[in-house]
Parts: structure tokens; sequence; C-alpha cells
């Protein structure tokens, strides 16, 4: 069976978000398809995104306005920066509700082999805020690209009397040693903490 050109054109949008495949695409195109009211809510909901959420000016988080919530706020310490890849990342600390200072989103790391050099991130800007600074966390992700990203901003930043440091690695909390990777365990042997007398 041949779908309507208009509910294929649906499927082939959605199999281009990240995370859907093609058989998730087309069971989402097929529930909005015969479900007009959700349909109608979800587009309506996409429109307002489209139309109202942007990139923060200062930091480059999701914003509703020229300021994303985080650098409107005047309780946060804005001489402490934490350097991220994404979005997303933001919402990962936050929920973590240990950390009180402000944020920078790089929009990515470095990946020479997708064609991502610094020219593609946040970089320069993140120089500019770095110089009020007291200090900067490099919170880019443990792969080798965000490895490699957070060595070069190091070596930017070196020498520029801002403190650097860049998140513990640890054991996940309720995890076993057995399905611990060697890289994720070695590093949290090389950083272990004295247990407290």
């Amino acid at each position: 069976m041949r779908y309507p050109d208009r509910l294929l054109a649906l499927i082939r949008s959605l199999s281009r978000l990240p995370g859907v495949g093609p058989k998730s695409a087309q069971k989402l195109g097929l529930h909005l398809a015969q479900n007009k009211a959700e349909a109608g809510e979800l587009a309506a909901a996409l429109e307002e995104v489209r139309r109202h959420i942007g990139v923060c000016e200062r930091c480059g988080n999701l914003a509703e306005g020229k300021l994303c919530p985080v650098c409107a706020d005047p309780q946060r310490d804005a001489g402490m920066i934490a350097v991220v890849e994404s979005a997303a990342d933001v919402l990962a600390i936050e929920k973590s509700g240990e950390y009180s200072g402000v944020y920078h989103v790089l929009g990515g790391v470095l990946n020479p082999l997708e064609g991502v050099g610094p020219e593609h991130l946040r970089i320069e800007s993140l120089l500019e805020r770095a110089r009020g600074a007291r200090e900067v966390i490099l919170a880019t992700s443990m792969t080798v690209e965000g490895e490699a990203t957070a060595a070069y901003l190091s070596e930017l930043l070196s020498g520029s009397g801002v403190k650097l440091s860049r998140p513990a690695y640890g054991l996940p909390v309720g995890g076993t040693l057995e399905y611990v990777d060697e890289v994720t365990l070695a590093r949290a042997l090389a950083h272990r903490q004295p247990m407290p007398e």
C-alpha cells in the first residue's frame, strides 16, 4: 500500500528528527494522521516554538527573548561559566540542582572529520566572556571530540588568569563495576577521593 503524498512528506520530516528512525517516523505519522486533535495541538506548539524560541544573545542557550532564564537571573554567579555543547547539556546540569553559575553553549564540538572547526563554534564569544570570569568549567562530553574541544579551549584560555576545571569522572550511582567501561573506571580510580574520617 502506498501512503498519500502528504503523509509521506510528514513521515520523511519526522525521520529527520534526532533519534527517530524510519519505523518510528511511520508510526508517529500514522498516529498524527488518525488523531486530528493531537496533530493540531502539535502543529500549534511547533509554530509557537518556531516563532518565539531563539538563541540567548549572551550564552547561546535557548531563549524566549534576548536572554535565556539563566542569564536573566540576577542570582546566578556570572563569574563561573560552564561551557557545554548544547542546550540539552544546560538542562541536564540544571536538573542536578548543584550549579549556580552561568553557561556558554558552544553549539557542538570540534570534529574535523565532519568539517566542524573552531570557526563553527561559539568560541570567540566565550573568550570575551571568560575575561570577566573567575572560573571556566569545560563541561564538554567525554567523547574523543569533547575531550579534544576541552583541550583546545584550555590551550586558548591558559594564561588568561581564569581558573580552568573539568567535571570529575566517576562511577554511576547504583551501577556495578563489571558493567563500567575501562576508561571511566580508570579515570574514577585516578581521581579517587579520600573517605571522610
